[in-house]
């Protein structure tokens, strides 16, 4: 059976935020590995496990949401998990009050947890923006493009250094990139690891530089990179070309390349997801009688049908005439919204033959007309 939470930092379930965090510091503080450095192994095993237990207990109840789903269904992770330590793991983020980590290193000079020094680093990533016309959202398009990186120097491989010989083991840290010593504190003496000042703890001392980089190990150059833009993508889209960022350290993978694709908007067409709209004005005759009109569309030249009657407004659909669907042979549909343009500049003639046309019309050809003017 799972321990009780409360019961392992030893307070009451009513225990306040403050009294949890206290609790905690003064178990970690008991418990930490340091104390145990000249223990036999058993103690030290025994002592790593309560170690583990109080900063899951104290993630858990640090944490508003956590500590209300453990009140209630004994577990964290609410009604969907019960028992044991739970699914995700202590990730020492300790809720609302800040991560173990943090507090131990008020104790530790900052020293608990620290990440190797040596291990490899990943490069950073690099971000632009390409801008396209509507036109080569639709189609897709090819771009090459111009940027500054760090890029692991060829003439060292990354060292800094001239040669192989002038590489050495740091004497102070023998190689290891940090170093322990006792620090006198309000809770006794205390073993504490930081990293090397010699070094910068990366356990080794450069003699000559490599002359190229200057000892960084890497350096700043230009490149270009072609980029093929699939067709349909969106204004906001964003694309990630792998190991095309910086390079990275201590024999660590190069960042990728994030571009954020801007689209230029169309005079001409409105873009709803894959589907395209536009207006086509047509006059009176071709509203009343019906017509099959010729529009250009992104796919080029498409026949338009105009049903008899037509009102302005009206929504008429091409199937297939949309943009082009990301990453799929398909495309979305393009509406074509009419618009019956009132005719000016009419003549005295053109008037007259206007007002007997309407003067003959009966109120069943006028509905709306006739129904608006009582």
């Amino acid at each position: 059976m799972a321990k009780d939470l409360y019961e392992i930092l030893g307070v009451p379930k009513t225990a306040t935020d403050d009294e949890i965090k206290k609790a905690y510091r003064k178990l970690a503080i008991k418990l930490h590995p340091d104390r145990f450095a000249t223990a036999s192994d058993e103690e030290k095993k025994k002592a790593e496990a309560q170690f583990k237990e109080i900063n899951h207990a104290y993630e858990v109840l640090s944490d508003k949401n956590k500590r209300a789903n453990y009140d209630q269904y004994g577990s964290e992770e609410g009604p969907q998990g019960f028992g044991g330590f739970g699914g995700g793991g202590f990730d020492g983020s300790g809720g609302g009050f800040g991560g173990f980590e943090d507090i131990l290193s008020s104790f530790f000079g900052g020293s608990f947890g620290r990440k190797n020094p040596n291990a490899p680093k990943q490069g950073e990533d690099i971000h632009i923006k390409i801008n396209l016309t509507f036109e080569e959202a639709y189609n897709g398009a090819s771009k090459t493009v111009k940027l500054n990186r760090d890029e692991t120097c060829t003439t060292c491989g990354g060292s800094g250094a001239k040669d192989a010989s002038s590489i050495k083991v740091c004497p102070y840290c023998k190689g290891t990139g940090t170093v322990r010593k006792v620090q006198q504190s309000l809770f006794g003496q205390q073993v504490v690891q930081t990293v090397c000042s010699n070094c910068g703890g990366s356990g080794k001392i450069v003699g000559d530089k490599c002359a190229m980089c200057r000892g960084n190990g890497y350096m700043r150059k230009e490149a270009s990179i072609k980029v093929n833009i699939p067709a349909g993508v969106d204004n906001g889209v964003t694309m990630t070309i792998r190991n095309e960022g910086n390079c990275g350290r201590n024999g660590g993978g190069k960042g990728n390349l994030v571009i954020a694709i801007g689209v230029t908007a169309s005079d001409k067409f409105r873009r709803v997801g894959n589907d395209l709209y536009m207006d086509l004005p047509i006059g009176y005759y071709d509203a009343a009688c019906g017509n099959t009109i010729t529009i250009n569309t992104m796919k080029g030249e498409a026949k338009c049908k105009i049903p008899e009657s037509t009102q302005s407004g009206t929504k008429i659909r091409l199937k297939g005439y949309g943009m082009k669907v990301l990453q799929k042979e398909s495309y979305g549909d393009l509406y074509v919204i009419i618009k019956v343009e009132t005719p000016k500049g009419l003549n005295a003639k053109q008037l007259k033959l206007l007002k007997d046309f309407e003067d003959s019309l009966q109120a069943n050809q006028y509905p709306q007309v006739k129904k608006a003017r009582g």
